[in-house]
């Protein structure tokens, strides 16, 4: 910003235009694709009364919406093998329609690879089961089948029977053959966790008359079912009878227990596992091969994805904005309306004569400007620097077409106040390097996926940037560094005249030098009971910012009247509010000024207090400069006048406007584009005449007039969250330098010494980086949103929002 005056791009939206686009539909789709690359336009939807699906280009839609599932399919699966997709090294040309083919068949054969790798890789989780349940179950049978021998043998040599051929599960009675019992088993897995109950629900179940055995796997294994790794038990149930059979297999599904068969013969057990074996390895062999061949088929979809995920969005929002076209049959053309800066006239009709020369169209596109009574949309140029400070403005309201924008003013404002709260230089320095930080690695951070609250403050950087130097310089002017004063620009200007006036602050003090050149004095940083001068400094500082800043809001709205042709509210509005705030505030104002010039002891709450409670009564003490009754008597009738100046005139001049307009040789003459006709309450009769209701009129006008008098006083009341922020975060720095950094170091112990240097350095960040922070940066929006341009601001307009497919790629993310 350039000289005195802020540039015109800023101070007010960009002059905008509706246009009318006639385009050939051969030449439509390159045509929008064209315009979305130029970023200039926005489209008007001509078919709102349209649903989507009763528009020209839904089945278009539709397919795009499909390959850009087939994309999100294709970029889970690359996440899932852990292959994020990678920047497209080259470039295919490649049309939608040739895309759509490929996609299909790409995602045929990526669901035929998961599916013959899912079912192999079941199969081979389950014969890992399986060799488990062999080798846990055949332990338990040849450990069973060892003792049956030793029993045996021992009865053998008492009866003389040598036979050891009984089988392991079919025990006899020599004395008793009716009482043959003959024994069945289940054998498989059931998850660590589930057999304890398993257990327990067995035995209930069939009242005791099972046999469980159980062995621990060591490592987890993947469940063929969930494909998840499970701790795991091998389980064998000896039962007797079909009836308990069917309880336990019932009881084996409810618990999720994979079962698998087994045979207690030893030399089928070592053949079966032999085959397992065998069958593990040659299926390891077939899912390897198909991991290798999926992630080669991953890899060449990675190569490409983002040029094709670029083309499906950029198809997409194409057709998309073709809907929003109105469709002429007869003469095979689709009508375009749209609001466009008016600088971009040439620009976008360059890109329609090139989209009819690259698509062979013999017919042109025929571009026309609109003339219309509907508002425009807002639009502001900006930058990265800029950008910040206009969302805050916008976060308010958007300006309508050609108001004064805040946001020029805001720039320098918003940070300044911001300092004026949190003014130490030591923590202004500690915001300067982290925000330099992130301006350093700007173009790394734009490039990623930030969180949340890195997100704010990334896109926040050059506000904080503003706000972390001024900081440093009122720190350097408040004096405080971690809250401890320093003479960087200079000795004191005051010294102790004996040794009793060491740690006093008034008492005691005598000035030997010349005054401290900047900033506040550091023995001036005492007791605040003995020499409140910062406290006082700050509390008068803030009612001069807001005073200023009040005013720089009236003069706004004295700026936007003109410019608006609004002759009403220049001389009803800002001439009487102008004088009303000044007259009061602007005194005091100017009081307070005075005061610091003459370094007189004059109490100005008196001052102020008396001017409205005895005005004609003498000043005494309180006088601060001669003819100060006379000025103040002078003031209170200005203020007094400007109540009625704004509540009874503007009402009557506007029914007399009224009446102009519709009697006379003014009937037929066009309205003034100002605030008054839109805020006129109007009815139409039979004839079409308009009803002027002067009662509605002056109760808006009377609601407009006590708002700005209570309001200015409540807002000069508000920028005392200046001083009250201020002094917090000059009190909170001084608590935890003296009661914890400076207490730590009083003992002599170096444990003490740092962890107080921790809690020293946890609180500072915690409380004074972060929290003080945003508690200034609230305080601060607060003052610009309500204080400031409530003066002046609507902030009743719509952005504009050009067709691009950079934002449509944002809100596709």
């Amino acid at each position: 910003m350039g000289g005195c005056c802020p540039p015109m791009d800023l101070l007010r939206s960009e002059p905008m235009q509706l246009v009318q686009i006639i385009i050939p539909i051969e030449s439509a789709h390159l045509t929008v694709s064209y315009l979305g690359d130029l970023a200039l336009l926005q489209f008007k939807d001509l078919n709102s009364e349209k649903s989507p699906f009763q528009r020209t280009y839904a089945t278009q839609i539709k397919r795009c919406g499909e390959m850009a599932r087939k994309l999100r399919f294709f970029k889970d699966q690359m996440l899932k093998s852990g292959l994020p997709p990678p920047k497209s090294l080259r470039q295919v040309d490649l049309n939608v329609d040739d895309l759509e083919v490929k996609l299909g068949e790409l995602e045929a054969e990526l669901i035929e690879i998961n599916a013959n790798g899912d079912k192999l890789q079941r199969s081979y989780n389950e014969l890992v089961e399986y060799k488990l349940v062999l080798q846990k179950a055949g332990e338990f049978f040849h450990s069973a089948e060892s003792s049956a021998r030793l029993q045996q043998r021992d009865e053998s040599r008492r009866n003389g029977d040598d036979d050891l051929d009984t089988p392991l599960l079919d025990q006899e009675s020599s004395t008793d053959p009716s009482k043959q019992v003959k024994l069945g088993f289940i054998t498989g897995l059931v998850p660590r966790g589930k057999s304890l109950a398993f257990e327990r629900i067995l035995f209930r179940a069939t009242r005791g008359n099972v046999f469980l055995r159980q062995a621990v796997v060591e490592n987890p294994v993947t469940d063929p079912v969930t494909g998840e790794k499970v701790e795991k038990n091998v389980f064998v149930v000896f039962y007797s009878g079909e009836r308990a059979k069917n309880k336990i297999l019932k009881i084996c599904d409810a618990f999720g227990a994979n079962r698998y068969p087994f045979t207690e013969d030893l030399s089928r057990q070592a053949q079966t596992i032999n085959e397992v074996t065998g069958k593990l390895s040659e299926l390891k062999t077939t899912i390897d091969i198909g991991v290798l061949h999926r992630g080669s088929l991953l890899q060449t979809i990675g190569e490409h994805y983002e040029q094709w995920n670029n083309l499906v969005r950029k198809e997409k929002a194409i057709h998309h904005t073709l809907n929003m076209l109105s469709l002429d049959v007869t003469k095979k053309c689709l009508v375009a309306e749209g609001w466009s800066p008016t600088f971009a006239s040439k620009q976008i009709q360059e890109a329609l004569q090139r989209a009819a020369f690259d698509s062979n169209s013999q017919v042109g596109a025929i571009f026309q400007v609109l003339h219309t009574t509907e508002p425009p949309p807002t639009y502001f140029r900006t930058n990265k620097f800029t950008s910040s400070f206009q969302d805050i403005v916008d976060a308010y309201g958007v300006a309508k077409y050609q108001e004064a924008n805040p946001a020029v003013y805001t720039i320098i404002t918003f940070p300044f106040l911001f300092a004026v709260m949190f003014g130490d230089w030591g923590h202004g320095l500690c915001i300067l390097l982290a925000t330099l930080y992130l301006i350093v690695r700007e173009r790394k951070f734009s490039n990623e996926k930030l969180g949340d609250i890195m997100e704010m403050a990334f896109g926040g950087r050059y506000v904080i940037l503003l706000m972390s130097i001024f900081s440093i310089y009122t720190g350097f002017i408040y004096n405080e560094f971690f809250s401890v004063p320093f003479e960087l620009f200079g000795r004191s200007a005051y010294a102790c005249r004996d040794l009793s006036c060491r740690d006093a602050t008034t008492a005691g003090l005598i000035k030997v030098g010349p005054t401290y050149p900047f900033g506040l004095d550091p023995v001036w940083h005492g007791s605040r009971t003995e020499l409140p001068f910062l406290n006082s400094l700050k509390m008068k500082m803030s009612i001069l910012l807001g005073v200023v800043q009040m005013n720089l809001g009236i003069v706004l709205s004295f700026f936007n009247a003109k410019f608006f042709q609004n002759g009403l509210n220049v001389w009803f509005q800002f001439i009487p509010q102008l004088i009303f705030l000044n007259s009061l505030f602007g005194y005091l104002s100017g009081l307070i000024v005075m005061k610091w010039w003459t370094g007189s002891k004059v109490d100005l709450y008196h001052v102020m207090i008396y001017m409205f409670l005895s005005p004609l009564d003498e000043l005494g003490e309180n006088q601060l400069f001669s003819g100060q009754k006379t000025v103040q008597l002078v003031l209170l009738g200005l203020a007094l006048v400007a109540v009625p100046w704004m509540l009874f005139p503007k009402p009557f001049l506007m029914m007399k406007q009224h009446e102009a307009r519709h009697h006379g040789h003014q009937s037929y003459a066009l309205l003034e584009n100002t605030e008054e006709s839109l805020q006129v309450t109007s009815n139409h009769d039979a004839h079409g005449h308009e009803e002027f209701d002067i009662s509605e009129i002056f109760v808006h006008q009377l609601i407009h007039t006590i708002e700005f008098v209570l309001g200015a006083v409540s807002n000069t009341a508000s920028y005392l969250r200046l001083w009250a922020l201020s002094l917090a975060h000059s009190e909170l720095s001084s608590v935890f330098y003296d009661k914890v950094l400076l207490m730590a170091f009083g003992f002599n112990n170096w444990i003490i010494r740092i962890v107080g240097i921790i809690v020293f350095v946890c609180a500072t960040v915690g409380v004074l980086l972060l929290m003080e922070t945003l508690s200034a940066f609230l305080h601060a929006l607060r003052l610009h949103w309500v204080e400031f341009q409530n003066k002046f601001y609507e902030g009743d307009g719509y952005k504009f929002y050009p067709f691009s497919f950079v934002s449509h790629d944002d809100e596709d993310e």
